[in-house]
């Protein structure tokens, strides 16, 4: 018998991620079956199960995908020896949000996949394990603007990351659930709040009163 090649796998994995993917935006998680991943995907019961125990590993499947995609997109950002302008680099995030949401409509997939997070604890564990090394990652970031004199050094800079994973993360909320999120409407407000967050540095000068 002919070896499969890792290509073709990993295509045949792909197809099925992609189609599980389409009938849980659509219909939930709970409301999909297996069978419905079936049909979308047209594969055999065999073919799929190759590749998956079950719906369960399926959904943490496409959780990482989906998670690992914004995770790079913070690595890209922040990461690094140069210390970019806050503001640049949480620009360069929404943008991929805004991509990925054009493309692959992943602001409605995360939201499904954080609620599914409520009843799996697997999930759940792998979504804190998650937020912590992006916490991680962008506390560093600040500390490394904190040194360079971009960012107020009195500030946690686990307090800042925290709060701008926050509004990451309200942002996807919003692409998700609302008919207008207007993104630039949010990217000017979130430059507005860094630049005080700059200004407000006790060696800075202060701002005037209104």
């Amino acid at each position: 018998m002919p070896r499969v090649s890792q290509s073709h796998l990993d295509a045949r994995r792909r197809q099925i991620l992609d189609a599980a993917r389409r009938c849980f935006i659509s219909n939930g998680f709970h409301a999909t079956s297996m069978q419905d991943i079936l049909r979308e995907a047209d594969l055999s019961a065999g073919a799929v199960y190759r590749y998956f125990q079950g719906k369960d590993d399926i959904i943490m499947a496409i959780a990482t995908d989906a998670l690992g995609e914004l995770t790079s997109a913070f690595d890209a950002a922040l990461g690094g020896e140069t210390a970019r302008p806050l503001d640049e680099a949480l620009d360069e995030m929404l943008g991929v949000i805004r991509r990925l949401s054009d493309t692959q409509d992943i602001a409605r997939l995360i939201l499904t996949v954080w609620g599914e997070g409520v009843r799996s604890p697997e999930l759940a564990a792998f979504f804190n394990t998650t937020f912590h090394g992006v916490r991680q990652l962008v506390s560093r970031a600040v500390v490394q603007r904190q040194e360079r004199g971009l960012l107020p050094s009195d500030v946690s800079a686990d307090g800042v990351a925290r709060v701008l994973i926050g509004a990451l993360h309200g942002y996807v909320i919003q692409m998700a659930l609302l008919d207008d999120p207007d993104p630039e409407a949010f990217r000017s407000s979130l430059h507005m709040f860094i630049g005080n967050t700059v200004r407000a540095d006790p060696s800075a000068a202060s701002l005037p009163h209104s």
